[in-house]
């Protein structure tokens, strides 16, 4: 499946997100979208945006933005942040950045919140976020340069992903292993056994 496919039926599931780990986590719970149509969108934090209400919204905003053009379907959408306290921290688009951010979150508590958003093939949206809580370890300047060496950070919110190498930096985590991963299963999962149903009806 690419970026560019076509929904195969006029209620197939749009994954409207450029993730390859979101499309696996869909495909670890049996979900498989008709097509994955990354929406292209601002995603520029506002002034002050507290980062719940940042990653709803943007996740709103993907969503819409890809029914405007495939109205009749169901689309799916996120967002994942990494905030410390009430900071959201970029994406790692370079190894100085993904730095900053391993430095920031050593020896420290953060939060891990995805916003997700489903609109049905009426029009009608539902729009929620989950958090969950990671705690690394204080890190050393090797662990760091290690880090930073397998590439692993790049593109990734905060810097780091736990299904990596990342994983032995974590010393506590709380919440939903897979929203830290870049999808909560458990929530999106009933809201397509609610949801999906509705489409059926005649």
């Amino acid at each position: 499946m690419t970026a560019a496919a076509k929904p195969s039926e006029k209620t197939g599931l749009i994954l409207a997100s450029a993730s390859p780990r979101r499309l696996q986590l869909l495909e670890q719970i049996a979900i498989i979208p008709a097509a994955v149509i990354p929406a292209d969108i601002d995603e520029t934090p506002h002034a002050g945006e507290k980062p719940k209400i940042y990653a709803e919204r943007i996740a709103a905003e993907k969503a819409t933005t890809v029914y405007r053009e495939h109205a009749g379907h169901v689309i799916l959408a996120a967002d994942t942040v990494v905030a410390c306290g009430a900071r959201i921290l970029p994406k790692a688009e370079d190894s100085d950045t993904a730095i900053k951010c391993l430095k920031l979150l050593s020896g420290r508590r953060h939060r891990v919140i995805s916003g997700i958003s489903l609109v049905l093939p009426c029009g009608k949206q539902y729009v929620k976020s989950v958090a969950s809580v990671v705690a690394f370890k204080r890190l050393t300047d090797a662990e760091i340069s290690g880090y930073i060496a397998s590439g692993e950070w790049d593109g990734k919110a905060g810097g780091y992903a736990i299904q990596g190498l990342a994983a032995s930096f974590v010393r506590f985590m709380s919440g939903s292993y897979s929203n830290i991963v870049g999808l909560p299963l458990f929530e999106v999962a009933g809201w397509l056994h609610t949801h999906l149903k509705e489409t059926d009806k005649p």
